[in-house]
């Protein structure tokens, strides 16, 4: 055997230290990536939170907002809109479509909601606020969007919404849109469908 040929040979006999720190490093970077994008989830609504990107809204307590000082000179219109994702079959809308409200007092209003199906169903609300840059002036002290929504079969629900606009908003906005969509909670959506066929198999 030549000498070229035996130090080709050489050349490609496994690593194995090398191989090992490799796949070593693979996996920790895996887990890092994964991690990091749980991490961003929590964070993402804290941003939103703050800044109001993505038209989310504000939480306050009860006591905070009964401290809030009212703009008795200005008044701001809050309009209401109402979706149901496809796959859930519910009667969603609000009372009113509309109400006039003094920055920094206190405001209740209801929604309704109907399950149309034979069975229970499980649902929860997403909120956005337009224009979305303004969604963090709109600061909710009680909503059904806070828990998930259990309605029983045909069950019509009034559900409360408590907010207050924040005495900051900008003068030049004078409409704030607030929407809901309702969707069913995943968790709920394979037992809804098992209960779904036993309503709609035929009796023996």
């Amino acid at each position: 055997m030549s000498k070229q040929t035996e130090r080709r040979d050489l050349d490609d006999r496994p690593r194995p230290a090398a191989n090992n720190n490799l796949v070593a490093a693979l996996v920790v970077l895996t887990v890092a990536m994964f991690g990091f994008g749980y991490a961003l989830v929590p964070l993402y609504d804290v941003f939103c939170e703050i800044t109001g990107l993505g038209g989310k809204t504000g939480r306050l307590s009860a006591e905070v907002a009964e401290q809030t000082v009212a703009d008795v000179n200005r008044t701001v219109t809050v309009e209401f809109i109402t979706n149901v994702n496809a796959a859930l079959p519910w009667h969603f809308r609000p009372k009113v479509a509309k109400v006039n409200v003094n920055p920094g007092k206190e405001t209740l209003v209801y929604f309704e909601a109907v399950n149309n199906e034979a069975y229970e169903i499980v649902g929860h609300a997403v909120p956005s606020v337009a224009p979305n840059s303004m969604a963090k002036y709109l600061n909710k002290t009680e909503c059904f969007c806070f828990t998930q929504q259990v309605l029983a079969a045909g069950e019509t629900k009034d559900m409360p919404v408590r907010f207050v606009v924040d005495p900051k908003l900008p003068n030049h906005i004078r409409t704030l849109t607030l929407a809901y969509t309702f969707f069913e909670a995943q968790e709920n959506a394979s037992a809804a469908e098992k209960e779904k066929n036993k309503v709609g198999s035929p009796k023996s």
